[in-house]
């Protein structure tokens, strides 16, 4: 009977050993670590800035005359072309001082006529008193008389002259202010919606009727820092004058819906100053837009490469570990311990980022697996599979 209970003791002790040893053996495996060497490349670096869209050309369409708006001949924030009429202001009073002004000048030509028929009769006189009073058959009074006729004579012509040329230039301004009154548009492009509307009484000091902008092309305007402008340009100038370098640039815009803009834009125009308060330079992108499809007032992000960093040291992003404001990573040696490193990081480049202090090339990096190690454990090293996303980046041929 006592030979059942001390069976079952050893078998329970033997199990126990067993289990022990399992437990030991599996504690002496070392951890996975899934590592990838660091990747050597020349980098191009892109900035991004936030965009506002705007018209090539917004023209203020204002009246030029005073008066009633009896009609709009065009639709709301249609495609209009020069010259096409879009407002009309009445031109009945305009057309009265049209005709009135004509009558002044048939006025006018008429008395010169006049003028010029009683200077001939003046000019008559002094010339048959001239060689009668050489030979005393009229008094010299009388020449005298007749020479100081002549000339008022002369003065009246002139005078009546210099009215015609009042007078035209009266049917002129007429027949401008009549023109006026057909309110058209000085160039090709989208028509704003009015924000007059028909009997309003119009004139050159009241608001603007409407807005006519130019959208194919269009404007990207960026406000760039002064540190970014003379980074940027400071490396962009080595290949020419300050134009000419931003102009080689190709630029890319993301509009607000994440989607990106199917046309590459360039460079067009920078401001002349900093922005005192802001320490901003505006600067202008010019984009194609087929189909009038961007519309002023827009808003987007704009994006283009600066400059090329030269044999810059890559690790995809999910490697590095922050700290109280500082960048750790793991890196396997050849003895397969990890080693923790603190690491100074750069720019983000899609799924990768620049390290710019702290490893070498040929270091092996921990990208899956960084919680388990620690600093001195062995680990075992396995190869790490990129994603598609990191996968563009390394297959990209270096950018000289």
């Amino acid at each position: 009977m006592q030979l059942i209970p001390v069976a079952i003791l050893l078998t329970s002790l033997t199990l126990s050993i067993a289990g022990c040893a399992k437990t030991e053996s599996a504690a002496a495996v070392p951890p996975a670590a899934e590592v990838l060497d660091v990747v050597q490349k020349d980098v191009p670096i892109t900035r991004e800035w936030v965009a506002t869209l705007d018209g090539f050309v917004n023209a203020q369409i204002r009246a030029q005359v005073t008066g009633l708006l009896l009609k709009q001949n065009y639709t709301d924030g249609a495609f209009v072309r020069k010259n096409t009429p879009l407002f009309e202001i009445d031109p009945r009073p305009f057309q009265a001082a049209l005709d009135q002004a004509n009558a002044n000048l048939n006025q006018a030509q008429a008395n010169l006529q006049r003028g010029q028929a009683e200077l001939g009769k003046t000019q008559q006189d002094v010339d048959r008193y001239t060689p009668l009073a050489k030979e005393s058959a009229v008094s010299q009074q009388e020449l005298d008389d007749a020479v100081q006729q002549n000339l008022a004579a002369k003065a009246q012509v002139e005078q009546e002259k210099a009215a015609i040329e009042a007078a035209r230039a009266a049917v002129e301004t007429a027949r401008l202010n009549l023109g006026f009154t057909k309110v058209t548009s000085p160039l090709d492009g989208i028509a704003a919606i009015a924000t007059a509307q028909v009997g309003d009484f119009v004139g050159p000091q009241s608001a603007s009727l409407t807005t006519v902008s130019t959208v194919d092309p269009i404007l990207a305007t960026i406000t760039p820092s002064e540190q970014e402008y003379l980074s940027s340009i400071g490396y962009l100038k080595r290949t020419g004058t300050e134009n000419a370098a931003l102009s080689k640039l190709e630029w890319e815009l993301k509009l607000s819906d994440g989607t990106t803009f199917p046309y590459k834009g360039r460079f067009y125009a920078i401001d002349r100053q900093v922005d005192v308060r802001t320490g901003a330079i505006r600067v202008q992108i010019q984009f194609p837009n087929p189909g009038n499809v961007l519309r002023p007032g827009g808003f987007g992000s704009v994006s283009t490469v600066t400059r090329v960093l030269h044999g810059a040291l890559l690790v995809p992003q999910r490697a590095i570990s922050e700290l109280q404001g500082g960048f750790l990573v793991a890196i396997v040696d050849q003895d397969n311990r990890a080693r923790i490193r603190s690491v100074k990081m750069g720019q983000k480049v899609g799924t990768w980022w620049i390290v710019d202090e702290g490893l070498k090339p040929g270091d092996r990096v921990v990208v899956e697996g960084v919680q388990k190690v620690q600093d001195g454990l062995l680990v075992t090293p396995k190869n790490y599979q990129e994603t598609p996303a990191e996968q563009t980046l390394t297959e990209k041929r270096d950018v000289s």
